[in-house]
């Protein structure tokens, strides 16, 4: 491996889930359970808030059961001890990169442990369910929604993003369906300008075939073997 300088890495739900978080598009997974469409868009929140509140009450309480795997922390060994640029985006609403020792994580589609206020846009860490219909901290209108980003929203923080695969010398997809967008196209755009790009799945994605290479394993086998090569260079 040549000697690297920048590298953008782009995580899924495929990197949780040997911690055991449900991915959403695997067999017996969260979208099997409710339909997208009533749980993850603004209509659906709009028709039926306390369906979509207590959803992502449950999803925030099963968090406290689950654990950081070996992928979580051979990532955050990477950010400790990479003399280069590092970015870690994740397309993950769980804190398990940063309980794994991640300090500088950039959750694309939000955070499962934050609200966002409806009504003055500030987002908070709420004590209690959401369901209950805490105050927002800031304008104490009680319109607090999840802090994720639903079907239909644009996914935080784009244009850092896109910043940083033009800058890459490497772009690493761990754990992703290759499915959603813009995500799904972050390959290409490291492409274009001139990247390395590796895929470290369980099996190929949907667009396995636009990588250099693609590697096929468990994310908690597959992770910690690709920081060693890393760091061995």
């Amino acid at each position: 491996m040549a000697e690297l300088s920048r590298i953008v890495i782009l995580t899924g739900a495929g990197v949780s889930a040997e911690s055991g978080i449900d991915t959403f598009r695997a067999a017996g997974g969260l979208w099997e359970q409710h339909r997208v469409e009533d749980v993850a868009t603004p209509e659906g929140f709009a028709r039926d808030p306390d369906l979509v509140l207590g959803f992502y009450d449950m999803r925030r309480a099963a968090l406290e059961k689950v654990k950081p795997n070996a992928a979580h922390r051979a990532l955050a060994h990477l950010e400790r001890e990479f003399s280069g640029e590092l970015l870690l985006v994740t397309q993950n609403v769980d804190d398990l990169h940063e309980r794994g020792g991640s300090t500088d994580v950039l959750h694309m589609h939000g955070e499962l442990r934050r609200a966002l206020c409806a009504s003055c846009g500030v987002r908070s860490e709420p004590d209690g369910p959401l369901i209950d219909r805490p105050q927002c901290p800031a304008c104490e209108a009680k319109a607090l929604r999840p802090d994720v980003v639903w079907f239909g929203e644009m996914p935080y923080q784009m244009e850092r993003i896109y910043a940083a695969l033009t800058r890459a010398d490497l772009f690493v997809s761990l754990g992703t369906s290759g499915a959603v967008y813009p995500a799904a196209g972050f390959v290409q755009e490291a492409k274009l300008a001139g990247a390395e790009t590796l895929e470290l799945n369980l099996e190929p994605s949907e667009g396995s075939h636009l990588f250099d290479e693609s590697r096929q394993g468990p994310a908690g086998t597959l992770v910690p073997r690709w920081v060693d090569e890393v760091l061995s260079v």
